[in-house]
């Protein structure tokens, strides 16, 4: 029986290599469709809005793109099985580069806007590639597979900046109209390599099993997972979406801003090749606070100085902290549910995070355009010391309980 159960083992994490390779690649190419938003969002926007202070709107309907997704996903892949959300998420990327193309010809923001929440709604399924990776993997497996998916948001470090910056200017006076049409194109490409997962249906016993909801949301464990989520993430999205504009209000150049998103993606996935090595190591509860406190550390050294320098630092700094903080409160989720409750458990998940990024993206326009881009990074210190001192309770209730199950399994002989 041992050696059934350790073949069965092996077979799974076999399929889930196979499935990681895909997947991360994808994840390249999803990641290099955001890149291309990031970095132009509020620089088109600030071109097509009414009024500055409008200009990252865009990046925030992005993100309401986001948070508007992950439901949906989730329903679509537990009814369907994930590989039917897999072919809708870049349908919705094609679209992205053909109606962004078209709302900067015509000049249009409200198309720009829509353009940018559909490039969110394919970001929203692809959020999900690092929990289908887990899929069926043994315990030890998980964090790897996760991570390693992650990882692929490197080469979308490269490649995302690098095709803006190609072809922002092969349609003028159109900026980055050419650019968004080569969004389209990789999303087509990304469809194709997806279509290949093996993520079977679920099975009809899995539609109905598993605890209710509210009954898993209310783990300590869960709340400090979600919380860090949320914080890590939005924390990251409100400096990143800001730092493209304050670049350009501090008369740096265009390639400086690229520059520095191109190093912040790498930044946000390159850690991802040993951060499941680390959680595996020291556990999930330590490296989230790692990454916080370094997204902490990232608006120190933005509040320091505002040369193109200070600017790489931070968004470097900040991407290594949201991954750290992201990665790690995404395998505290795998903890808290069983196989059947992954579909509507990591949704919920990913629709509390990128519905809180949501409400932290519109204000970072207003934050930067009233404010200046200090205000931004100061605004990082109160939600990083929450999520610290949520995820200490969390850990010592976790050794508490686990310490008087041991006592009484095995009581103390001199008590």
């Amino acid at each position: 029986m041992i050696d059934v159960t350790a073949g069965g083992k092996i077979a799974d994490d076999a399929r889930a290599r196979s499935n990681v390779l895909r997947l991360a690649a994808a994840q390249a190419l999803t990641g290099a469709n955001s890149a291309v938003i990031f970095a132009t969002g509020s620089i088109v926007g600030a071109t097509l809005a009414p009024d500055v202070s409008l200009a990252t709107v865009p990046i925030s309907m992005y993100v309401v793109g986001l948070a508007a997704g992950t439901l949906p996903t989730g329903a679509i892949s537990r009814a369907c099985g994930r590989r039917a959300a897999f072919i809708i998420g870049p349908g919705c990327g094609v679209l992205t580069g053909v109606v962004g193309a078209l709302a900067i010809l015509h000049g249009m923001f409200w198309l720009f806007c829509c353009a940018t929440f559909l490039g969110g709604l394919y970001g929203a399924v692809a959020q999900s590639y690092r929990f289908a990776a887990a899929d069926g993997a043994s315990a030890a497996y998980r964090p790897k597979a996760l991570s390693w998916v992650m990882a692929g948001g490197v080469f979308a470090g490269v490649l995302g900046p690098q095709l803006v910056q190609w072809t922002m200017d092969v349609w003028p006076p159109y900026l980055f109209a050419f650019s968004f049409v080569m969004q389209a194109v990789v999303a087509l490409v990304a469809m194709a390599i997806l279509a290949g997962v093996d993520a079977p249906k679920p099975a009809p016993a899995d539609l109905h099993g598993g605890r209710p909801l509210f009954e898993i949301a209310r783990q300590p464990r869960f709340i400090a997972a979600a919380l860090c989520g949320v914080i890590a993430y939005p924390v990251m999205n409100l400096v990143m979406t800001s730092a493209p504009l304050a670049m350009k209000m501090c008369g740096l150049a265009l390639s400086d801003s690229n520059f520095a998103i191109q190093w912040h993606i790498v930044a946000m996935y390159g850690p991802s090749f040993f951060t499941g090595s680390l959680i595996a190591r020291f556990g999930a509860p330590a490296i989230v606070a790692l990454g916080l406190a370094l997204e902490a550390v990232a608006a120190t050294i933005g509040l320091s100085g505002v040369t193109a320098m200070h600017f790489w630092v931070t968004l470097m700094m900040l991407g290594v902290g949201w991954n750290f903080g992201f990665v790690g409160a995404s395998a505290l989720v795998l903890e808290t549910h069983l196989p059947q409750e992954r579909n509507k458990v990591q949704a919920f998940n990913d629709f509390l995070v990128f519905g809180m990024m949501a409400i932290g993206s519109f204000s970072s326009g207003q934050l930067l355009a009233n404010y200046g881009w200090s205000a931004v990074n100061l605004v990082v210190y109160p939600p990083v010391l929450l999520g610290l001192a949520v995820l200490a309770l969390a850990s010592f209730a976790r050794q508490r309980r686990s310490r008087l199950q041991a006592l009484v399994e095995f009581p103390d002989p001199a008590i």
